[in-house]
Parts: C-alpha cells; sequence; structure tokens
C-alpha cells in the first residue's frame, strides 16, 4: 500500500554549497507546484533537485488549494508567497484556467511568474493561456533541459529584484 500524502507538501531544498555560484547567494527561490499527477509531480521535483538552484517548493494537487496558497487562506495563511508558479492546467477541484483568472485579477498574483506545464496541444488554449498572462508554456512530457532552462531564466529575471540579507533597498 502506498504512503497517504498529505494535501499538501513542501520540500525544502538547500543544493550543494560546494558548487554555488553568485547566483544562488541570497534566499531561497519560492515555488509553487500545481500538479495532480505523482508521475509528473515526481519528475518536476527530480529535474529542480538536478538542476541544484536553491528552491523551496510546495507541491499542491488540485485547483482549489492552488487558489488557497495563493490567497494565503486556511491551513496556508502563513504561507510564503511564491516566486514562481508551476502550473499543469488539468486538475481536480478547479482548473488551471480559474487560477490564471484569479492571478490576473489579483495585484500582487499577477506578478508572479507562471509557467505551465500541459500535455493540450491545442493552438486556441495555447494563445489563451497567452492571453492571461503566462510566462512560459512547456508541453508535456517536458524536455528537462528545456525546462531547467526556462526555471533559471527566471529566477535570473526575478533576481534583479532581490536584495540579499542586510542589503536596504
Amino acid at each position: 500500500m502506498a504512503p497517504v500524502l498529505p494535501a499538501y507538501l513542501t520540500l525544502v531544498e538547500i543544493g550543494d554549497y560546494s558548487t554555488m555560484t553568485h547566483l544562488s547567494l541570497g534566499r531561497k527561490l519560492e515555488i509553487l507546484l500545481a500538479e495532480d499527477s505523482r508521475l509528473d509531480a515526481r519528475l518536476t521535483i527530480a529535474a529542480l533537485r538536478k538542476s541544484r538552484l536553491r528552491h523551496r517548493l510546495t507541491l499542491v494537487r488540485d485547483g482549489r488549494e492552488a487558489i488557497e496558497f495563493l490567497q494565503r487562506q486556511g491551513i496556508f495563511r502563513q504561507a510564503p508567497l511564491p516566486d514562481m508558479i508551476l502550473l499543469d492546467l488539468v486538475l481536480p477541484k478547479c482548473d488551471g484556467w480559474e487560477i490564471l483568472r484569479v492571478r490576473v485579477a489579483d495585484p500582487e498574483l499577477k506578478a508572479i511568474p507562471v509557467v505551465v506545464l500541459t500535455a493540450c496541444h491545442d493552438e486556441g488554449e495555447l494563445q489563451m493561456c497567452r492571453e492571461l498572462g503566462i510566462d512560459e508554456l512547456l508541453e508535456k512530457p517536458v524536455q528537462v533541459d528545456r525546462f531547467l532552462g526556462v526555471v533559471r531564466e527566471l529566477k535570473h529575471r526575478l533576481q534583479s529584484d532581490w536584495h540579499l540579507p542586510g542589503d536596504r533597498p
């Protein structure tokens, strides 16, 4: 019998300090992964581990949990606002489209980069994603090197706004 996972899971990745570069200094990248497939979640988590990017990942397995996390409701009251959202469009309880609409409607959430991970190959849906302000769309099965390149690029873009501990803006 497989172990029962909690409704959400937060993983802290420290990285390999012996090989860290100046790009990994400062705080960890906060990532929200909204993915109901255990296999896809495992592959995404493994790819992020392989990248050696310092991050903390919170996995939610349905759309309602993702919205509660983003709006810091219920058990997510103390959750940090993510720096990046990795989003599957097909989720139970509330789909990725609704999460994107909630994000666009909230000025604080609208600034968070979103990478959509989808098996969808419909041009109309892909165009709608772009209209809802996603930063990148990767089709499943995701190529690990492309995925990591997108995550690194977004992290570099985010870091231009970050300050090291003790820095004053």
